[in-house]
């Protein structure tokens, strides 16, 4: 069975793994997020001790993903300043001579939860993670949505919580949907980290709020067969009920289909790959691009 390798690059961490294309993981480790310099020789040599025949990269973002692009592979205006223009991609590409997949790291999770995880059989799907940030990955009939950059869906702008007078904390837009609802939001707002609010049902309550506004507007755009919420914040499960509450009161009866009303719990879902959906996901983005290279050779 072919040996792949995955890297999951995110804000904190690197997870690095080698594996198979069907979801199973030979080894993983973890390497912090600190500059380019301190991690990128350990993620480098992880992969030297295995003998892959391609590597995927989900990574945090914005990224450069136009392979016509002078800069494709870069991290680009990312607010981790060290990783700012870094160029990602090349990095790896400089060290291994085989073919190397990229992308953001929710469009990683979200195709392994789309091949092997809660919308596995479904031509669609999105996953939304909801942690220190708020990203979103869609899969619309078997391919990652890509246009003229990747989603960018936990920036869209929506309306205030009557009860909320916190002003935003993104650094580009204030009150958008990642500066009212992100974790570290929520502890600006309530001044204690979302784990230790998990008796607040005023706290959640106004989490569903922004999060159902947010899923209505990806619903009536996208239309996807299954929303995947992954994330720390996630992990409260109570929100949930908040969501599923706010979004039948959004939508107001306009589109009449059971996944918007009596089988909501079995439309907007917990990942079904739990916390390995991005690592899952790079590996097969690390078998499109063997799979790609091999079709180009034949040519």
């Amino acid at each position: 069975m072919t040996l792949l390798g995955a890297i999951e690059a995110g804000g904190t961490k690197f997870i690095c793994a080698v594996g198979h294309a069907n979801g199973e993981i030979k080894e993983r480790i973890s390497i912090p997020t600190t500059t380019p310099e301190e991690t990128m020789p350990d993620v480098l040599a992880f992969f030297q001790k295995h003998q892959v025949e391609a590597i995927g990269i989900g990574s945090f973002g914005p990224i450069d993903v136009d392979k016509k692009s002078k800069t494709y592979g870069n991290i680009t205006t990312t607010p981790k300043l060290p990783w700012k223009d870094y160029p990602l991609l090349e990095e790896v590409r400089k060290t291994f001579s085989i073919p190397v997949g990229f992308n953001t790291d929710v469009n990683a999770a979200a195709l392994g939860e789309a091949i092997l995880g809660a919308a596995k059989g479904l031509d669609s799907c999105l996953y939304i993670t909801i942690g220190t940030g708020i990203g979103a990955g869609a899969y619309i009939q078997g391919e990652l949505l890509q246009g003229l950059t990747h989603p960018e869906m936990g920036h869209i702008l929506v309306r205030r919580h009557p009860q909320d007078t916190y002003k935003g904390r993104c650094p580009y837009h204030g009150d958008c949907l990642e500066g009212l609802a992100s974790g570290p939001a929520i502890e600006a707002r309530w001044g204690t980290s979302a784990k230790n609010l998990s008796d607040k049902e005023e706290v959640w309550d106004m989490e569903g709020y922004y999060i159902a506004q947010a899923l209505m507007q990806y619903i009536l755009i996208l239309s996807p067969k299954k929303i995947i919420l992954g994330g720390g914040v996630m992990n409260q499960s109570q929100v949930f009920t908040s969501i599923h509450k706010y979004l039948g009161d959004f939508l107001n009866g306009y589109l009449v289909f059971p996944e918007l009303s009596s089988e909501m719990e079995d439309y907007i879902v917990k990942p079904g790959l739990g916390d390995h959906a991005g690592i899952t996901g790079a590996l097969l983005l690390a078998e499109r691009a063997l799979d790609e290279s091999k079709k180009y050779m034949m040519k």
